[in-house]
């Protein structure tokens, strides 16, 4: 790296943050990737405001990372700065039903939180293993509940490092999507409105869910949750195991037996394997049911 821009950095996060060559199979739920360039831990709002502009005017390719549970990256890796959004960024803020969450906490822990304040409406967050930012970014969802039923507003910054104060109503919200996909804008925080409840009942709420995710999803296996989105009309993971998919295997990376939706890393998968998995299913369910499946998850870097 250019010595000017790394000690520019250094004046922005603590050397110890500033991670040159670091591998992504760190970083990533799929437990593959080769290195990045750099990767810069961000701990506080202040940082980010400072650094992003900074690599926008120098023109320096970079991604913005939460949990990593929803990213594939290159097994040689990615030539950008990685700016991951720590999970010691802050912490929650609650006021009556309100409960204002920074971006890199883990949406498991944004559930446990609101649960610990007797807060009910996260509790289908609570097995998610992304971040706050991300689950918002994607509209992250499960058994019924989504981040578009709780969020009342976001903060966000543009490349500039202005920031936008967004409602619920701007962040149009749709399946997997939010207005932030196609828009250079970098989750903050966000603000949640919940509902009181009682936290046993949300504590058992969020227990039957735990339980079913146990007894449906292959969490053995590294993977980055449902690989692909819901197809209009059809279930994705019933397409692939009618395709004949099921337990479909190149090198270490496998269509999950348990549930067909999930590609997964047995152990010794490179990301080479799981794209070429993806490619495949898309290829034979395309082939048979006339049906395109895109996947959920980002593929980032280099895969040649």
């Amino acid at each position: 790296m250019n010595a000017s821009i790394y000690d520019y950095i250094k004046e922005i996060v603590p050397q110890e943050d500033i991670l040159l060559h670091e591998p992504m199979s760190r970083h990533t739920t799929f437990r593959v990737g080769g290195e990045a360039r750099c990767l810069v831990r961000i701990r506080d709002k202040g940082q980010l405001l400072k650094l992003v502009p900074y690599l926008q005017i120098i023109g320096q390719d970079y991604f913005i990372l939460g949990n990593g549970s929803n990213l594939l990256v290159g097994d040689k890796g990615y030539s950008g700065f990685v700016v991951k959004l720590d999970s010691s960024m802050g912490e929650a803020r609650v006021a009556g039903n309100y409960m204002t969450v920074p971006a890199g906490m883990l949406l498991a822990r944004a559930a446990g939180t609101a649960r610990d304040h007797g807060l009910s409406g996260l509790e289908f967050a609570s097995g998610i293993p992304g971040t706050v930012g991300g689950g918002i970014v994607m509209n992250a969802g499960a058994y019924g509940g989504e981040m578009k039923q709780v969020v009342e507003s976001v903060e966000v910054m543009d490349r500039k490092g202005e920031i936008l104060l967004l409602d619920n109503d701007t962040m149009e919200f749709g399946y997997r999507t939010s207005v932030i996909k196609g828009r250079p804008f970098i989750v903050l925080e966000a603000v949640l409105k919940l509902q009181p409840d009682n936290r046993e009942e949300i504590s058992a709420r969020m227990e039957e869910l735990a339980t079913r995710r146990q007894a449906k999803q292959p969490l053995e296996y590294f993977s980055a949750g449902s690989t692909f989105k819901r197809p209009e009309g059809y279930y994705a993971g019933k397409l692939i195991m009618d395709a004949g998919l099921k337990g479909f295997r190149i090198g270490g990376a496998q269509v999950a037996e348990k549930h067909c939706g999930f590609v997964v890393n047995t152990g010794d998968a490179t990301a080479a394997d799981i794209k070429a998995v993806i490619e495949e299913v898309q290829l034979r369910v395309k082939e048979k049911f006339h049906v395109r499946l895109e996947p959920e998850v980002i593929f980032l870097g280099d895969f040649q």
